[in-house]
């Protein structure tokens, strides 16, 4: 498949490994970028990045132009997707991109409610051909998110009580992305993501402790002793909901679920805690 691909989120976590990949591939790919200052510090040498953000519609057209594929990327703060989403869908398929791989979450299609569902449906309603990626917590955010807690305090600071979740190394989400972009046979599918195992965060304490060389503990903090420490390090209100909502989830035992799509996918085992752990330790040294 030939493909000009825009890659919205593109300095985070998944955004900035799919651009990585596709550019070491030698695929044409620009880079959706709010600040051309991140394109500096994130962004593979060579690879254009233009200038987007959803709360900004008059940056759609220019970005989209010359695009047939999108991989889309909601970023957390946006809530009000029928507002700032939407109106993005529809000049994406007006400047002619005609498929988007949308990075939507596990369990969307059972959950009306939350924003990925949304996105899923009006992405559907257009026509555009289209591929789902719904992919279970990110092992990344315990060394973005949570990374402080863990190297500062020696300290999962979750409120996911005893519940298990199927974690996902964000390198294959992004190996699957680019797959699907770039290989045919994906149009209109919808891949469940999850890593080959459910833990609970007393389970990933422990792998810390062992590949760190140092007691990590998980703490288990109720859900408003959760909101405030996040409020007060600056985290926006939507976010921290966003964040409670995912690890209510955790908590009720409906992040366990364990998919077989990763290998099938990639012909090979999905990365384990306990690797993306060794692959990250000087995040937390």
């Amino acid at each position: 498949m030939s493909n000009n691909i825009l890659v919205t989120g593109a300095t985070g976590n998944v955004g900035s490994e799919v651009v990585r990949l596709l550019s070491k591939r030698g695929y044409s790919v620009k880079a959706a970028v709010r600040s051309h200052s991140d394109s500096r510090i994130h962004l593979p040498s060579g690879v254009e990045s233009v200038a987007f953000d959803f709360e900004q519609p008059q940056s759609f057209e220019p970005a989209f132009r010359g695009i047939n594929t999108l991989f889309l990327v909601r970023p957390p703060a946006i809530s009000q997707v029928k507002k700032y989403i939407y109106p993005a869908l529809r000049i994406a398929q007006a400047a002619g991109v005609d498929r988007v791989v949308f990075l939507s979450l596990l369990g969307a299609e059972r959950m009306a409610i939350v924003p990925h569902a949304k996105i899923e449906a009006y992405i559907k309603s257009l026509g555009l051909v289209y591929t789902f990626l719904r992919a279970s917590f990110f092992m990344q955010n315990l060394s973005t998110t949570h990374c402080q807690d863990i190297r500062d305090r020696n300290e999962i600071f979750v409120p996911a009580g005893k519940g298990k979740t199927s974690f996902i190394d964000v390198r294959d989400i992004a190996a699957i992305a680019v797959k699907v972009m770039t290989e045919p046979g994906h149009e209109d599918r919808a891949y469940p993501l999850t890593g080959s195992e459910a833990l609970d965060y007393y389970e990933v304490a422990e792998i810390f402790t062992n590949v760190l060389g140092r007691q990590i503990v998980y703490t288990h903090p109720s859900f408003l002793k959760f909101a405030r420490k996040m409020y007060v390090r600056g985290l926006q209100p939507g976010l921290i909901v966003v964040m409670l909502g995912i690890y209510t989830t955790a908590r009720l035992g409906l992040a366990a679920k364990v998919t077989e799509d990763v290998r099938h996918l990639l012909q090979r085992s999905p990365i384990s805690m306990e690797e993306f752990v060794r692959d990250y330790r000087a995040s937390w040294m």
